[in-house]
């Protein structure tokens, strides 16, 4: 009958004594060896449908996801933990707010999480400093925390009276709304030189990471 392998992870392999049937004892070979191997599928759905019925995902298998760009590996409690850091996906962009810089984005991190990258400006190039938040860009729902938080963020506004204010706040909400807070009297920003605010920096757990 087959033998395991030397490293004691169940790959089987033929022995003289066997009954010569080369398929099976090829099948029984490559199918103990793939599953430990980085497995390739076109997409999450395609990895499903792969892995199911006899064959289904176990702890510690790896895969690559071709259009998500990523891997990930089967944890024992059935789901699977990313193992790289996902590609950058847009900002959707609200209420006259665009990119000024730094590729404004977010993206699912290695081990849990999400990250926010890039710098953010009115378009008519001021900041809203009445001392109220307001919404300028959001996230899918999917990968939204699951209460609001909250983050300190730096920014580069002209300054009135003397007073000059480098920070404001951002907050992302359950929904993914992703909102800011300048302090009133620390510049809003010219034409010539847009204020802006930064996401750099920030991470969150999405709900049920």
């Amino acid at each position: 009958m087959p033998r395991n392998d030397a490293y004691s992870q169940g790959v089987q392999y033929p022995v003289l004594g066997d009954a010569p049937d080369i398929e099976v004892q090829t099948q029984t070979l490559v199918n103990g060896i793939v599953p430990r191997t980085v497995m390739r599928f076109d997409n999450a759905n395609h990895r499903a449908a792969v892995l199911s019925g006899g064959i289904s995902p176990v702890p510690g298998m790896i895969t690559y996801l071709i259009a998500e760009d990523r891997w990930e590996g089967r944890q024992a409690d059935g789901s699977w933990l990313l193992l790289s850091d996902g590609p950058w996906s847009p900002l959707t962009y609200a209420n006259n707010h665009s990119a000024q810089g730094g590729s404004p984005g977010w993206r699912k991190k290695a081990g849990g999480g999400i990250e926010l990258r890039g710098r953010i400006k009115r378009n008519n190039g001021l900041l809203h400093d009445d001392s109220e938040t307001l919404k300028f860009a959001s996230i899918p729902s999917a990968v939204a925390p699951s209460s609001a938080r909250y983050f300190l963020v730096g920014t580069s506004r002209t300054t009135v009276s003397g007073i000059s204010k480098m920070t404001a706040r951002v907050e992302v909400t359950s929904t993914g709304e992703l909102k800011y807070f300048a302090e009133a009297g620390g510049g809003q920003g010219t034409t010539t030189s847009p204020g802006w605010f930064t996401l750099d920096g920030i991470q969150f757990s999405p709900a049920g990471d």
